[in-house]
């Protein structure tokens, strides 16, 4: 199973936004992708540290992702996204958010985000970052490990194939685009089921030649190499 959730921040800094999922969002059922609810949890976390002005004090990069989804939002449903940080360490920061629909979507999310230096590419301290969202983290300290087991000999592989679209500013590929391959699988799911789901990102990926591994309810997304790039764990 996911790793459980940390409580939602009672106090401090919450910053809160509301969203309509478009035509774009969903699959040919009217249930909002994978890929389109984790392109908005970033699009919240973007805009609250925008909205704080510590936008290009540091860039984040996503570690881990877990999402709890009670009940998928749908085409037309109006959301509200709250966004908190719920833990600190010396060089990373996590995020809890929290979605909710007017026709009864749930999601949600915790995100391990490391920090690093836009100058030098290295790793960086939270700095102002914790100034503003220290009171919401409380004395909730997190650690920055991975701990998704390497993919065994054995997983049922098939190719997996990125687009330039799936592309971000720095050339690498978009943590919501990640989640694309995972909802190949799922797509058949509806609005009202329930999904606890985690990846962490084990290495950048690029426009380049790429396997999907699965065994059980893991995946892994392997680089040509062998190079370990994404690996999730669900259970439905």
């Amino acid at each position: 199973m996911p790793a459980p959730l940390p409580p939602f921040p009672r106090s401090g800094r919450v910053y809160a936004e509301s969203r309509l999922v478009g035509p774009g969002d969903t699959t040919t059922a009217g249930r909002a992708r994978l890929d389109a609810i984790v392109d908005l949890l970033q699009a919240v976390a973007y805009a609250d540290v925008v909205d704080a002005g510590l936008d290009g004090a540091l860039l984040w990069v996503v570690r881990r992702t877990t999402l709890r989804i009670e009940r998928f939002p749908a085409l037309g449903e109006r959301l509200e996204l709250r966004t908190a940080c719920s833990g600190l360490g010396p060089r990373w920061a996590e995020r809890r958010t929290r979605l909710r629909g007017e026709r009864g979507a749930r999601v949600e999310a915790a995100a391990l985000w490391v920090a690093i230096d836009p100058a030098t590419l290295q790793l960086a301290r939270v700095g102002d970052f914790a100034r503003v969202y220290g009171e919401a983290a409380g004395d909730r300290r997190i650690r920055a490990r991975l701990t998704h087991p390497a993919p065994p000999a054995d997983a049922v592989a098939r190719p997996w194939a990125w687009r330039c679209a799936d592309l971000d500013v720095g050339g690498h590929v978009n943590n919501a685009a990640y989640w694309q391959a995972l909802e190949e699988e799922l797509a058949e799911l509806d609005a009202a089921a329930a999904l606890d789901v985690e990846i962490e990102h084990h290495s950048a990926a690029e426009l380049e030649p790429t396997t999907l591994l699965a065994a059980g309810e893991r995946r892994w997304l392997v680089a040509d190499g062998g190079v370990l790039r994404a690996s999730f764990l669900l259970a439905r």
